[in-house]
């Protein structure tokens, strides 16, 4: 399995910048993907999340609002449309993948359910 995020970049704030996570080597549909974020110095937090059928998402609260999480089972992607990005969205994105159980929606936001990550993508939000 592998999971290969991209689109990061160095952008000022107030802008945007979509991030995309190809996955390889599993049946996409039947896995909830996440994004996950962490910036030097602090831990892993949860960014976003989504169904594997794309009904349900969900968001932190310092990004709801901001962020919109999406997938598109046909391609075996999961996107991350961040806009009026500020300079404490700084941090390496992770997407990762978690079966699609029950279970997933009431532990979501844990490192623990997920079974695969990606390498991470560097976004910088700096004036």
């Amino acid at each position: 399995v592998q999971l290969q995020a991209s689109g990061g970049g160095v952008v000022q704030p107030g802008d945007s910048l979509r991030l995309s996570c190809a996955a390889s080597g599993l049946t996409f549909s039947r896995y909830a993907m996440g994004w996950f974020r962490q910036a030097p110095g602090r831990e892993r937090e949860f960014v976003a999340g989504i169904r594997g059928n794309g009904g349900r998402t969900y968001y932190s609260n310092s990004v709801k609002g901001r962020f919109t999480i999406s997938r598109d089972n046909a391609k075996s992607t999961v996107y991350l449309q961040m806009n009026s990005l500020k300079s404490e969205d700084t941090a390496v994105y992770y997407c990762a993948a978690a079966l699609n159980t029950p279970d997933w929606g009431g532990y979501y936001y844990t490192h623990a359910v997920y079974d695969y990550w990606g390498q991470g993508t560097q976004v910088t939000v700096s004036s």
